[in-house]
């Protein structure tokens, strides 16, 4: 038997941060190759909605509650964004000329944030939000003069997602998987996720692609990708 304890040294824990986004537009064939950094990001807020409770009565009680389906969504804020993502916001162009209100691309999207602690501080781990089946909807841009406290101009996009398939046995389509680097303690657990890393931010060799969920737990588990450019091979 044990006594709990409150507030602990080294159990005083936080999450901060948000750096290290890669965007990732997605292929005709449902893949998420070649990944551009994402400068200037400010703020990605996680917003899930549904899992809401239907009560159904019989025999004049409550007799059970049945759950609507829960949905994954996001705002992006940045300073900028990366050429590629245009596409992804309905631009296209020809000859320099860029048309507005084209169709827009699906994507990935992956990120990091850091978990903080009260020996350690904010460098006490991290975790990687990966997001699957992305579509950004129209945002507004406000335009404001330069006066004597400029300041610049923050782009912000409303994120829905269509939850992608999992070939894993027993998990339902999702969009969002996470990963917190405190899980990975081992020597050879490190490994495997800068394998996983590797995939996600390409290495001299290799260009970077957002690994498909069930590709994630391969390599978790192996320690190498199954696939060059995130397919299933």
């Amino acid at each position: 038997m044990s006594k709990l304890v409150w507030d602990a040294a080294g159990q005083r824990f936080y999450e901060t941060g948000v750096k290290q986004g890669v965007l990732y537009v997605q292929s005709s064939t449902g893949t998420y190759p070649s990944g551009v950094a994402w400068n200037g990001l400010v703020n990605v807020t996680e917003s899930p909605s549904g899992a809401e409770a239907n009560a159904q009565y019989a025999d004049d009680i409550k007799y059970l509650n049945l759950y609507s389906a829960e949905e994954f969504g996001a705002t992006i804020e940045a300073f900028t964004y990366p050429d590629a993502w245009e596409e992804c916001d309905g631009s296209k162009a020809t000859e320099k000329v860029k048309f507005g209100q084209q169709s827009r691309k699906s994507f990935g999207f992956c990120y990091r944030t850091a978990i903080g602690n009260d020996v350690d501080g904010s460098e006490h781990g991290y975790k990687l939000h990966l997001v699957y089946g992305a579509m950004a909807s129209p945002s507004e841009k406000a335009y404001g003069t330069i006066n004597d406290s400029p300041e610049p101009i923050t782009f912000s996009w409303e994120v829905t997602t269509t939850p992608v398939n999992v070939d894993i046995e027993g998990f339902k389509p999702t969009s969002i998987l996470t990963l917190d680097s405190r899980d990975f303690t081992e020597t050879a657990d490190k490994a495997k996720l800068t394998a996983l890393e590797d995939a996600l931010y390409g290495t001299a060799n290799a260009d970077p692609y957002l690994p498909l969920p069930e590709d994630v737990v391969s390599i978790i588990k192996t320690g190498s990708p199954r696939g060059a450019t995130g397919s299933t091979q």
